[in-house]
């Protein structure tokens, strides 16, 4: 007696020994399907240094916020390019905001290119850094329109590299009092 025929998979091919067209291996059961590639999006932004001169030594006002782990760190401040805004407008104007400390682009200082990925998009962000001499205001986050600054600080420029949480953000600091340290 012959054995009953099996049934053919789709396409036509038979199915293998035992009837199961399909062999899953239990071990490989939770291997993911690869996902779509996450959309890019491209964010430009602008902030710096903004100094003061206090008692011979030059200060720069730093923000504190909240990263996104929810840890407070020193940073500068810096954001969003707004309409047709130039980065050095957009720095003059960021700082502001941040800080409560108007200012006046002297130099630039240097561009900070980075990813990272949100829940749905991976962002390729732009910041470019302005050395701004201090023009006036008082040391505020309350102008703030985002909220993200939560405070705010003198900081000596000599001392901004044991204060600032980001490598570039040292980085910058360095070139900036590189440049004040040669102006005096």
């Amino acid at each position: 007696m012959s054995s009953p025929a099996r049934p053919p998979v789709p396409g036509g091919v038979p199915a293998p020994p035992g009837g199961h067209p399909l062999r899953i291996d239990p071990r490989h059961s939770l291997t993911r399907v690869p996902s779509a590639p996450l959309p890019v999006v491209d964010e430009t932004s602008a902030g710096g240094i903004v100094v003061s001169r206090r008692a011979g030594v030059d200060h720069a006002a730093v923000i504190a916020r909240r990263n996104r782990a929810g840890r407070l760190e020193w940073c500068l401040p810096k954001g969003h390019l707004e309409g047709d805004e130039t980065p050095e407008e957009a720095a003059v104007r960021e700082i502001a905001e941040e800080t409560g400390i108007t200012g006046q682009v002297l130099r630039r200082l240097g561009v900070i290119d980075y990813w990272f990925s949100g829940d749905d998009r991976r962002v390729h962000k732009v910041v470019h850094h302005f050395l701004l001499g201090a023009t006036g205001g008082f040391l505020t986050v309350e102008g703030d329109p985002d909220g993200e600054a939560e405070d705010a600080a003198w900081i000596p420029v000599a001392e901004l590299n044991g204060v600032l949480a980001y490598p570039n953000e040292r980085r910058l600091a360095e070139a900036a009092l590189v440049v004040l340290v040669g102006e005096e």
